[in-house]
């Protein structure tokens, strides 16, 4: 009788054990993913306050700077619910501004234009890459969040169900090929 009492015991320290494991995994993943959102979220401002810059700075031509301007205000003025479809609008005007190739070297041609574009270049660069890594964070919570362990313990707590960013962040391709 007390060898049976001491299995159950060693059996459920085992499967308690085990559930703290996959909560404390669970808990980095979310972690995780907070540091990539912030990081993202970094990107998105960094890119939006470099284009305000461009847009702002003379060397484009006035409808060109207009639209950039209002592309990257409306970026950085969005709500987080709307804060993808901004950000997709702003990746399209950047497109639209920067699909000639001679708009580019307009503007490099600008004084200090040479460093503008390298740090335009880098932003719609590291843009695609942060979001990646979030939605790589996302995924890998979603999977362990649909394990049956997960939601039959609620090991997860209250944390709400982690949603990836999806957006259009396709760089201009002038851009994009810039060496930094």
């Amino acid at each position: 009788m007390i060898e049976t009492l001491v299995w159950i015991a060693l059996a459920l320290a085992a499967i308690g054990v085990y559930l703290s494991w996959t909560a404390g995994r669970l808990d980095r993943l979310h972690s995780r993913m907070d540091a990539a959102r912030a990081a993202l979220d970094a990107q998105l401002v960094r890119r939006a306050s470099v284009v305000l810059e461009v847009a702002t700075s003379g060397a484009l031509d006035p409808a060109s700077s207009l639209v950039l301007y209002e592309a990257a205000h409306a970026a950085r003025q969005a709500e987080e619910d709307h804060r993808e479809v901004a950000e997709s609008e702003l990746s399209q005007a950047l497109r639209a501004v920067f699909a000639d190739a001679d708009q580019v070297e307009v503007l490099k041609a600008a004084p200090g234009g040479a460093q503008a574009t390298e740090e335009l270049a880098a932003a719609v660069r590291r843009v695609p890459m942060a979001r990646r890594f979030l939605n790589d964070a996302v995924r890998a919570a979603r999977a362990l969040r649909r394990h049956r362990k997960v939601r039959w313990f609620r090991l997860a707590g209250h944390a709400p169900f982690p949603l990836a960013f999806e957006m259009d962040d396709e760089p201009p391709a002038d851009l994009a090929d810039r060496p930094t």
